[in-house]
């Protein structure tokens, strides 16, 4: 049985997790954005479209799924043995970024900046 103590845990670096949050609210923001200007352009939601039967959310997904996983990864390689000390500021940026995302796929906000 292997006994985890908070010694164990703290040994740890916290850049794995600080690269995975701030990926994610990249991705976040990224997929937001993306849909926010679909919405606006026409020209641009059918760039959008990969596959027929999905429409424009296909490249809507693979772009937003793809931004955060080479977010990711590229935080990950550059803080991956590293103890991130600004973690608080890194999770309210990943927040920040979250909300972004979430903004822009809510039909009310797309409307605050249609010309319609």
């Amino acid at each position: 049985m292997v006994k985890i103590t908070s010694e164990t845990i703290s040994d740890k670096p916290n850049g794995p997790v600080a690269a995975a949050l701030l990926g994610g609210g990249i991705g976040s923001a990224i997929f937001g954005l993306i849909t926010l200007f679909s919405e606006l352009s026409d020209s641009f939601a059918q760039a959008l479209n990969w596959y027929n039967p999905s429409g424009p959310l296909s490249g809507k997904s693979i772009l937003g799924i793809a931004s955060f996983f080479i977010a990711w990864a590229v935080l990950h390689a550059a803080w991956k043995d590293k103890e991130v000390r600004n973690f608080n500021i890194i999770s309210t940026i990943a927040l920040v970024l979250l909300a972004v995302g979430l903004l822009g796929t809510f039909p009310p906000v797309w409307h605050l900046f249609s010309s319609e």
